[in-house]
């Protein structure tokens, strides 16, 4: 019997769903932490990610769900079955969810070495650990403030490179680790240093919901929910199999996205404008506006999905002022937006004046008769 929570029946919240949607299309995104109070569908929206997306195709006893016809994304075992010829056995499985436990040690989450057996029988023997688990799926750490400050950096190195290191004693393996991360948590519980919380690609703070209707709305869905799961989930099965759909399609076209020059600029300074440290953000700007377009099924971003990009890249990343109820305002963002994209606009009308100039240049130049020597 089903007992996920569908994810296209989550009331509101409707830029916590885009963080989490835009992460599924491309996961080297980075990651989304959701930061808000209790009983707003942080943990429900993580779940239901993952269930509605359709099952995978996976080589078949391969711990780390290794993809069978992508080569560049293979554990060590697949890769050398695959170099010596022999066949990959294929396996449909659902994608994985992975609920990571605030008690987690590092090597829990990364998987350790048997050192003595290497010593011993010179074997390599590696036991997969929680980022395995997760290849391909999601993975969910709920209270990520709790959780050890080395363990947080090790979950954001493997989401933004889409594979795990472990080296022990001089003996180094890899294998893929790419998924989608999720952290959560309750900001009166305390917050995250500010190394950490920069690495995270998005953030997204929720509350709960305070429109009457919409609180009607979610108090008569869960009831249902609990009463019958498999009969409220048949109610949303269509939405839930489109949308999963519709992430598939986006994985396939992201790598089709294209952007320009401009596109670069008008980034750069949005984010300049807001004096935001480092150039992560831009980075993680550039592959959400190209995973927003993938998802409306376009091949080119546009202002507008630069715009939405930001709104999730820039909030945690901004220095907040004593008193200051909010880092950054739709209006303000809106601004600045219009403003970095009229200095590209100048900044490239300039400079393909200037190239104009120096090409007539270089015309008249190659026109002009050469000047005759005198003969003495």
């Amino acid at each position: 019997m089903r007992v996920t929570y569908p994810f296209t029946a989550i009331v509101g919240q409707e830029r916590m769903k885009r963080a989490l949607i835009l992460n599924a299309v491309h996961p080297l995104i980075g990651g989304v932490l959701i930061r808000g109070e209790r009983g707003t569908a942080k943990s429900t929206a993580a779940r239901g990610l993952a269930a509605l997306l359709p099952d995978i195709q996976a080589v078949d006893g391969c711990p780390f769900a290794c993809e069978p016809h992508a080569p560049a994304g293979l554990c060590p075992v697949c890769r050398h079955a695959r170099q010596t010829g022999e066949p990959l056995p294929e396996a449909s499985r659902p994608t994985p969810f992975v609920d990571l436990p605030v008690s987690a040690t590092e090597d829990r989450v990364v998987g350790t070495l048997d050192i003595e057996r290497a010593i011993q029988k010179g074997e390599r023997h590696f036991e997969p650990g929680i980022l395995a688990a997760a290849n391909r799926g999601v993975l969910y750490v709920d209270e990520v403030n709790l959780l050890d400050d080395h363990v947080v950096d090790l979950l954001l190195d493997s989401a933004a490179m889409g594979v795990n290191i472990v080296e022990r004693e001089g003996i180094s393996i890899q294998h893929p680790a790419r998924f989608v991360l999720v952290g959560s948590m309750n900001p009166e519980e305390g917050d995250l240093r500010p190394q950490l919380l920069d690495r995270f690609a998005h953030a997204v703070d929720v509350v709960g919901i305070l429109d009457p209707r919409q609180r009607v709305e979610i108090i008569q869905r869960r009831t249902r929910f609990e009463q019958d799961p498999e009969a409220f989930y048949q109610e949303f099965a269509q939405a839930e199999q489109e949308l999963g759909q519709r992430i598939l399609e986006a994985r396939e076209r992201y790598s089709q996205v294209t952007y320009t020059d401009r596109d670069l600029y008008t980034i750069a300074a949005l984010t300049a404008s807001f004096h935001v440290d480092g150039h992560r953000a831009d980075i993680v700007i550039l592959k959400t506006a190209r995973a927003q377009a993938a998802f409306e099924g376009r091949t080119h971003i546009t202002d507008r999905d630069i715009l939405l990009a930001a709104e999730l890249a820039l909030p945690h990343r901004m220095k907040k002022q004593p008193f200051q109820d909010s880092v950054l305002s739709p209006d303000q963002l809106e601004a600045n937006m219009r403003q970095a994209r009229a200095e590209a606009e100048q900044a490239f009308q300039e400079e393909e004046a200037l190239e104009e100039v120096e090409a007539g240049t270089a015309r008249s130049e190659k026109k002009a008769p050469r000047a005759m020597t005198p003969r003495m």
